[in-house]
């Protein structure tokens, strides 16, 4: 590249710093709160008397929320401009954050979460696909990679910024910090952002909207109340009202021509099934663990919220050290064979954690929680890139809402359904004789980590039938984007 080439490149990523930030500042606040308040649950389990079924729904809640508006942030962004829609993301996202600063008890706390989902949901792609409209041809892959940073650092601090404050100030600061953040978010968006130019969209798929709830929402609730027994009136309801709303929600989508809430086409291709079902299964794992482990940190070892956030970052790190090198292995060797490496690490690290009592030292978590960062780290771009890749090429620009709303919505089922083990493993075991705290609870735990683990080794047959699609030709920036859901 010539001197004047890189001075041209360098004056127009100048150009973008301001609008950058200000898509930057939005971004971060959002994607931190979403792992903040799980080293909080202990906390407010306590502070708002409320069990463990009930309280793990500010996560679910959340979650689906999130996974429910998602896709709509294309045809928001297309009807009333990308800028504006990401403004009213913001604020609403704050105003919730107010909301669950004031909540009274555990009830208010799930409602004004999700109210915090549905402005938090959309901020996500819009900030992307904004990103990748104001970058000039020549700088996409060093701007989409620079915004990749924050996506992957706001994980790792959410956990430790959450602990301090829970420990040393009071858990309300979790959200109330996010009101000074999402004003400045607000006034540099506002100044800074350029207005985009609209698009026609099609009218907007109100079926799908209304039915998307109740299929993700009961299918939740009813894998959420199975503690208490599968045959439960509370569990049938909800499996029942869940499963027949999500065949439904199929019917209407696959039949909707254009601009359905979720392209569900792109399932006719196997390789893409295929990969996305291993997808499913490493999305379980890694919401599973950062639910399950800081929970277990703080009810049975003892630890602060601040402690069990900073053991959070061991895996983070690990997990941000191995991104850049997938990448380029990927180009050379095709998903296939980092998958399967990445599953094989997550299953291993799952596995030694099962092993880990409450007794033990904290420090014996270190070895797994680095084999778990390394195998999403190995495993999570290449497969979000063979997913694009082997989506059909007309449906390819719907295939990043589709996995990012589809791993909200595992993400909730993963920790719907730990939780419901982990309530009635522990029944199970105090009824066999041992003391439900710690012995039967410990017990519980051994069981739901080997349950993740068995998944993880269940994914390795899925991930081997992988194939290298015939176009070599990878989209970086959209494996950037969708590393970022």
């Amino acid at each position: 590249m010539s001197a004047e080439a890189n001075i041209g490149e360098s004056s127009s990523v100048r150009s973008l710093l301001a609008p950058l930030i200000a898509i930057v500042v939005g971004l971060f606040m959002v994607i931190l709160d979403t792992t903040a308040v799980n080293v909080a649950i202990p906390v407010l389990a306590d502070d708002l008397h409320s069990s463990l079924s009930l309280i793990q729904w500010t996560i679910t809640g959340y979650s689906l929320a999130q996974a429910v508006v998602i896709p709509m942030a294309g045809w928001f962004s297309d009807r009333f401009g990308a800028k504006q829609t990401f403004i009213v993301s913001i604020i609403l996202f704050t105003f919730g954050s107010i909301l669950c600063a004031f909540a009274g008890t555990a009830e208010q706390l799930i409602i004004f979460r999700i109210v915090q989902g549905l402005g938090g949901g959309m901020v996500m792609p819009i900030a992307f696909a904004m990103t990748y409209r104001i970058s000039p041809p020549e700088s996409v892959g060093k701007i989409m990679g620079m915004m990749g940073l924050p996506v992957l650092l706001a994980p790792a601090l959410g956990p430790v910024v959450s602990g301090y404050l829970v420990d040393y100030v009071n858990w309300k600061w979790i959200f109330l910090i996010n009101i000074p953040v999402g004003i400045a978010g607000v006034i540099m968006s506002l100044l800074f952002l350029p207005s985009l130019p609209k698009k026609e969209s099609a009218p907007l798929d109100y079926a799908g909207i209304a039915l998307a709830p109740f299929a993700f929402g009961g299918l939740s609730y009813g894998l959420s109340e199975a503690g208490e027994g599968w045959s439960s009136a509370k569990t049938i309801a909800g499996l029942t009202i869940g499963a027949v709303a999500m065949i439904l929600f199929a019917i209407v989508e696959l039949r909707r021509k254009k601009e359905p809430l979720l392209e569900l086409k792109v399932f006719r291709s196997g390789q893409f099934t295929r990969g996305i079902l291993v997808q499913w299964v490493m999305q379980f794992a890694m919401f599973g663990l950062i639910f399950a482990i800081p929970y277990f940190m703080q009810r049975l070892m003892g630890m602060s919220a601040f402690e069990a956030g900073l053991w959070t970052l061991p895996q983070a790190l690990a997990s941000a050290v191995m991104m850049p090198f997938s990448g380029r292995l990927f180009d050379r060797i095709g998903a296939r064979p980092l998958v399967v490496g990445g599953l094989i690490l997550i299953a291993a690290g799952a596995y030694l954690v099962s092993l880990v009592d409450p007794s033990d030292s904290p420090w014996l978590f270190l070895t797994p929680r680095v084999l778990i960062g390394l195998g999403t780290g190995l495993s999570f771009i290449a497969l979000n890139t063979h997913l694009i890749q082997t989506a059909p090429k007309e449906l390819v620009g719907k295939v990043t809402s589709l996995t990012s709303a589809a791993q909200q919505v595992v993400g909730s089922f993963a920790i719907a359904g730990l939780t419901t083990l982990l309530v009635s493993r522990t029944e199970y075991y105090s009824r066999q004789g041992e003391a439900p705290f710690p012995d039967a609870m410990s017990h519980a735990f051994h069981n739901a980590y080997l349950l993740i683990a068995v998944l993880a080794a269940a994914g390795l047959v899925l991930a081997f039938t992988l194939k290298r699609p015939a176009s070599e030709k990878t989209t970086q920036s959209a494996s950037v984007m969708d590393v970022g859901h």
